[in-house]
């Protein structure tokens, strides 16, 4: 058979091939501790659950606007109000079926053929796979781990050329864990006045995961943006809910009946008692959520200072999210070559730092959404292997 070009150009998210190889090897006896999927350990809280329950018992079973129910967009509203201290409109909220859904419609939205789309590099590998998918040019935004993995906002400025449609920013960030400081956002907010015509998608999946009385900065706090900011969140990381699907953007009044006819054109509407679980957790209590986060955070020290006693590694203290990744430049190993060297010998599945861009090469990222137990026996296997 012979497919449409554009799927060459499209690319994939290592963590679900070696999330595979790592279950196969497992299938056949093999003792596996999995650092490399960024799925946080924790069920989803209870009363989420027993809401989903509720919806299907009161007999929830039919399609939803494609947009989502009115109590879901209200909620996101509120939460939005709560933790950013912006008032957006329910209306410009789409529920959507988990966090790509939005970066999908928003590259695709701006991506063809001569334009081209900032993304970070090291970044989630979608961006840099769709912005191709798209026909677009990706220009890579180098983050680097001298400044914390923050973007430096005059390089990003400097990359913004005619041709420039879209820039992708994500903080905390996958897969360096970086957090930008409001000082560079202030900066680039200033700059992106010169640039009316850019529109920036504004990844903040893991906003609510940060450390050390880190502040979270969204783009939607400053006013003259705010018409051409998309602001990408969802349940699954926050909540742990990343089997449930459920994730949100916030659009600009020009953009959000674009986002409503591709919801139609794809997926029609999401799962409604999804739905309904995503408003009890919005408004119902926090304390699993900061219990969550402070586990995360007492891991992060743990796996932080382990991967620092490994020979040819070092690795910087992450500011947000749940990942590690340290420079192994000094085991004179390749990252993809250190990957499957761990999998296959040690029994660790972490990812290669090329998983995610060329800038990644010298890196890995380790996921510490594992007990602190197998964080210690995992990093104990990685010296034992090198």
């Amino acid at each position: 058979m012979q497919t449409a070009d554009a799927l060459s150009r499209l690319g994939t998210e290592s963590a679900f091939e070696v999330l595979a190889r790592a279950n196969a090897l497992a299938a056949q006896g093999k003792d596996i501790i999995n650092l490399g999927i960024g799925q946080p350990d924790f069920k989803t809280p209870e009363h989420i659950v027993e809401a989903a329950v509720k919806a299907l018992r009161d007999g929830h079973h039919g399609y939803t606007p494609a947009n989502g129910i009115v109590e879901a967009r209200e909620a996101v509203a509120a939460d939005i109000a709560k933790y950013r201290k912006v008032e957006v409109d329910p209306n410009h909220v789409m529920i959507v079926p988990g966090g790509k859904v939005t970066m999908f419609f928003a590259i695709m939205m701006f991506g063809q053929a001569g334009a081209e789309i900032l993304y970070p590099n090291p970044g989630f590998p979608i961006y840099e796979s769709v912005i191709r998918f798209s026909g677009a040019q990706p220009v890579a935004m180098p983050l680097y781990e001298e400044t914390g993995y923050a973007f430096d906002a005059d390089e990003v400025l400097s990359l913004i050329s005619p041709r420039t449609r879209l820039i992708i920013l994500n903080t905390p960030s996958n897969p360096t864990g970086g957090a930008v400081p409001r000082s560079e956002m202030d900066k680039l907010a200033n700059g992106l006045a010169d640039h009316p015509d850019v529109t920036i998608l504004s990844d903040e999946i893991y906003a609510r995961m940060l450390y050390d009385g880190r502040e979270h900065v969204s783009l939607l706090e400053y006013e003259h943006l705010r018409d051409r900011v998309i602001l990408l969140d969802g349940w699954s990381k926050t909540y742990a809910m990343t089997g449930w699907r459920m994730g949100y953007g916030v659009w600009p009044a020009s953009l959000i009946e674009q986002a409503t006819r591709l919801s139609i054109n794809v997926h029609s509407c999401v799962n409604a008692s999804a739905q309904y679980a995503g408003v009890a957790a919005l408004q119902g209590p926090q304390d699993a959520v900061d219990h969550m986060v402070s586990a995360f955070d007492e891991r992060r020290r743990v796996i932080v200072d382990a991967l620092n006693s490994v020979p040819g590694f070092t690795c910087p203290e992450p500011g947000g999210a749940f990942y590690a990744f340290p420079n192994i430049t000094g085991t004179g190993i390749a990252s993809m070559d250190l990957q499957n060297k761990l999998l296959n010998e040690a029994g660790v599945a972490i990812i290669s730092g090329t998983s995610f861009g060329a800038q990644g090469e010298g890196y890995v990222r380790f996921s510490y959404a594992n007990s602190t137990e197998n964080i210690i026996e995992a990093i104990r296997r990685v010296k034992a292997c090198l």
